[in-house]
């Protein structure tokens, strides 16, 4: 069986599933559109993975470039990232790994086992993503089960919204297991505008967001924060955020990221609208969807 792709972003988008259900799109009295404004929501990745990484993202949050952090489990600086949300009231989703060696003491017997029988498929070549492979569904099933188990260890409580390192929650053999824990606001696919990739490549993308959205929530577009120049490609992201739920990924790891986060670069586009305090934003919030915004 064959799912969606490629992950790479750009700087508009081609469909607008809502953040559903959030609620129902009711439209003002006066001139029949919606009176709710967009969220912007700033998403980093990769919170555990080490040291430096989570540190960045920390500095980012404290300075309010960014809303919410996708934590990885079972990797060398998990137990102290966990420590620091808790402490420091850092927004955290889950972050499934399928792709990473996990570099913690506690990853050993069964959990390697599959995650390299997984790895190694998946790293194959990039189609191996959109084929389920029949044999690897108990791996498969296993890996996001102990994660999710572990995340619940470690954060105290249930993940209510996941993403993949590398996209790869996104996989065939992840969708039509149904492994994600349904009612979860899930990542969508990277959103792009009729024309920047091909008709096939679009299609297997919008047949994925049609399948997430039978059991989970997703936000209206999903953008990367890289590249990070042009600044104009920044700014038309910010002017969609104003009517839509986004969602921006970044990586702090990444020194560019970095530097444009911290730098107060991201907050010179923003002009009156300000990046969400958390993703719960998305889910107590409205917003309208339209493919004529850009």
């Amino acid at each position: 069986m064959f799912l969606a792709i490629s992950n790479n972003p750009v700087v508009s988008a081609d469909t607008a599933p809502s953040c559903a259900p959030i609620s129902k799109r009711e439209p003002s009295a006066s001139n029949g559109r919606s009176s709710q404004t967009g969220v912007l929501i700033v998403n980093a990745d990769d919170w555990g993975r080490d040291v430096e990484t989570t540190d960045r993202i920390l500095e980012c949050v404290r300075l309010g470039a960014v809303s919410s952090a996708s934590a990885m489990v079972f990797m060398e600086d998990s137990e102290r990232a966990a420590a620091l949300a808790r402490e420091r009231g850092v927004d955290v989703g889950l972050h499934l790994n399928f792709t990473t060696p996990f570099s913690t003491p506690l990853a050993i017997g069964r959990l390697t086992e599959h995650h390299g029988r997984v790895s190694g498929f998946l790293l194959r070549n990039r189609l191996s993503q959109v084929v389920y492979h029949p044999r690897l569904a108990s791996s498969f099933e296993y890996l996001v089960a102990a994660q999710v188990e572990e995340f619940r260890r470690a954060y105290g409580a249930e993940p209510d919204r996941i993403d993949g390192h590398h996209h790869m929650h996104l996989c065939a053999n992840v969708l039509v297991g149904e492994l994600m824990p349904a009612g979860t606001l899930v990542r969508r696919n990277f959103s792009f505008v009729p024309g920047e990739k091909s008709w096939m490549n679009r299609f297997y993308r919008k047949s994925v967001d049609r399948l997430l959205k039978r059991r989970h929530r997703l936000v209206d577009y999903l953008f990367s924060l890289a590249p990070v120049e042009p600044l104009d490609r920044l700014r038309r992201i910010v002017s969609l955020a104003r009517h839509a739920v986004v969602e921006l990924e970044t990586h702090p790891a990444n020194t560019d990221e970095y530097q444009i986060l911290t730098s107060g670069k991201v907050f010179e586009q923003l002009a009156d609208l300000q990046v969400a305090p958390g993703f719960a934003a998305c889910v107590q919030k409205r917003a309208t969807s339209s493919q004529s915004l850009l």
